[in-house]
C-alpha cells in the first residue's frame, strides 16, 4: 500500500510529460476526475497540478525534452538527493537531471537504471509529495517492466535500499517481485517488477520503464472512457487473484498506466 507518510524510498510523487497539456488535462479529467489547476500563464505551454476531490494527486507539465516519449515520471522519496545521486553512479546508472532545488518545496534529481528505466527522487522541504493516494482516482502501486529483474534488484536494492520478495504469477506467467521500503513490514510493499520480452517493451525502444497504476471504482467504466476519450487499450480488463481487476491502458498520446479495481 501508498501512504502519505513517505517513507524514504516510498513512492511519493508522480508527473506526466505531455506534447499537448490542455488535451492532457481533458483526458484524465475525463476517465481519472481529476481536475488541473494550470500553474502558469499560458495553458498551452505551461504545466499545473491533477486535483481528485481538491488533493494534488500528480503534476502535468509540457513534454519538451528532444527524443523523449510521453511518459508519468514516478518520484521516490529519499532523505538526500545528493547522496542518492552518488549512489546512482556507483551502482551503475546515469544521471539525466543532477540534484536541483526547486523553491523551498523540496529537492529533485532524475535517472536512468543502468538498462535505462528513467525514475526520479524527491527531498522533501515543504512538500512532502502528493495529497492522496490509495483511494479511487489516486496512485496505489508502481510498477516496473524491465528486461533483467536480477539486475533491476541489485541496482534499486543498492539505490533506495528495497527488499523484494517473489512471487509466481497464476499460469506460468514468470516471477513478479514485490517492492518494500527499507524497514518496513511487507504491508507497506508499494510496487513490483517483473521481466518481460522485446515486446513489451517496445513502448520505450526495448528500454525498461516505471508506469503508475491508479485505483478506480469500476474497472471496465473507466476503460470504456479511456477508448472514449481517445486513449487504447494494451491489455485486459483482467482479474488477478488477490489483486482486483485491472487494465494497461494508453492515453492518447501513448503514455502508459494501469487502472486497477482492488480486491477487497
Amino acid at each position: 500500500m501508498i501512504t502519505t507518510d513517505f517513507a524514504p524510498g516510498s513512492p511519493c510523487w508522480l508527473d506526466l510529460g505531455a506534447p499537448d497539456v490542455q488535451a492532457a488535462a481533458a483526458f484524465y479529467g475525463a476517465v481519472l476526475d481529476w481536475d488541473c489547476e494550470f500553474m502558469g500563464e499560458d495553458e498551452s505551454l505551461d504545466g499545473g497540478m491533477f486535483r481528485k476531490d481538491g488533493k494534488i494527486v500528480g503534476g502535468l507539465g509540457k513534454l519538451t525534452e528532444e527524443g523523449a516519449r510521453p511518459a508519468w515520471m514516478i518520484y521516490y522519496s529519499v532523505t538526500d538527493a545528493d547522496a542518492t545521486t552518488r549512489a546512482v553512479e556507483r551502482a551503475g546508472g546515469t544521471v539525466r537531471v543532477p540534484p536541483m532545488d526547486l523553491d523551498d518545496w523540496g529537492r529533485m534529481a532524475q535517472y536512468s537504471d543502468p538498462l535505462g528505466g528513467q525514475f526520479a527522487v524527491w527531498q522533501p522541504g515543504t512538500t512532502a509529495g502528493v495529497e492522496l493516494v490509495d483511494q479511487p482516482g489516486s496512485l496505489t502501486w508502481t510498477e516496473l517492466y524491465t528486461s533483467d529483474a536480477a539486475a533491476a534488484k541489485e541496482f534499486y536494492g543498492n539505490v533506495l535500499g528495497w527488499r523484494f520478495s517473489d512471487v509466481e504469477m497464476p499460469g506460468g506467467g514468470g516471477t513478479y517481485s514485490l517492492i518494500t521500503p527499507a524497514g518496513l513490514p511487507e504491508e507497506r510493499m508499494h510496487g513490483g517488477l517483473l521481466e518481460v520480452g522485446k515486446e513489451a517493451l517496445a513502448l520505450a525502444d526495448g528500454r525498461p520503464y516505471w508506469h503508475p497504476v491508479f485505483d478506480v471504482t469500476d474497472t471496465d467504466a473507466a476503460v470504456a472512457r479511456v477508448t472514449e476519450h481517445g486513449g487504447s487499450l494494451q491489455m485486459g480488463p483482467d482479474d488477478a487473484e488477490g489483486v482486483g481487476r485491472l487494465a494497461v491502458c494508453l492515453d492518447p498520446s501513448n503514455a502508459d498506466f494501469v487502472v486497477l479495481k482492488p480486491s477487497p
